[in-house]
């Protein structure tokens, strides 16, 4: 019996080791991450796949009737984590994708999927990442801590708007509540439900897409949304 139990405590000890060793990997290049920042970038993909296989945050809905909004977005301005206000207006022509985001969440690792997309289509896609830290608390840093650790963790370059509540509230900020109120948007009455959950608006200011939290920013849907399905 002692040396059965032995056995099975050799093989967690080795499962152990080897599981911190994919993460270190995984982190090779990480800075000033939490150990519980670093394991959720490591299992991301297990994540998201386990989360796509139970359904879960992976909805997609879309305004097929393209209904125009009652109220422009264009109207309305960003306040970035720097103190700088940023005029919607100033997009006019680029498609615009608006995602709530947190630090320490297990789809924090999004960051990067963001950024390539981002990267990839700058010229045609505009994105802004609004922390909050309204899921699980899973955002507490500081506006210029968030900052730091998008930086030198994803190398994030999109801009990123001052921390800020995203859910149905007298506090949601008022691109989210235009987002998720068919009286401003025309149609979308779906607010996040969860951190990395993605509005698409088009060149014209009009909603055309909600993705739930687990649907990549690489992902075909979003990718055939945006027009580069490459």
């Amino acid at each position: 019996m002692f040396k059965k139990l032995r056995k099975i405590l050799i093989v967690i000890l080795l499962i152990v080791i080897a599981f911190w060793g994919y993460v270190e990997i995984v982190n090779r290049n990480s800075r000033n991450m939490s150990l519980r920042q670093k394991i959720l970038k490591a299992i991301y993909p297990l994540y998201t796949g386990f989360k796509k296989m139970t359904g879960k945050g992976n909805k997609v809905v879309s305004n097929d009737k393209k209904v125009s909004p009652p109220s422009s977005l264009y109207d309305l301005s960003v306040t970035l984590n720097n103190g700088d206000f940023f005029q919607l207006s100033e997009l006019k022509g680029k498609k615009i994708l608006l995602v709530n985001t947190a630090s320490d969440c297990g789809y924090t690792a999004q960051y990067d999927d963001l950024q390539k997309l981002y990267e990839k289509n700058e010229e045609t896609l505009a994105i802004i990442g609004f922390p909050a830290n309204d899921f699980k608390q899973q955002e507490k840093g500081s506006d210029e801590e968030i900052a730091e650790f998008c930086r030198i963790n994803y190398g994030v370059t999109f801009p990123l708007a001052k921390k800020s509540s995203v859910i149905k509230s007298d506090n949601q900020n008022e691109i989210f509540k235009w987002l998720s109120d068919k009286n401003k948007n025309g149609w979308n009455d779906w607010a996040p439900s969860w951190n990395f959950s993605k509005y698409l608006v088009d060149e014209n200011g009009v909603l055309i897409n909600y993705f739930g939290p687990s649907v990549s920013p690489l992902s075909s849907d979003v990718m055939n949304a945006i027009g580069n399905n490459q």
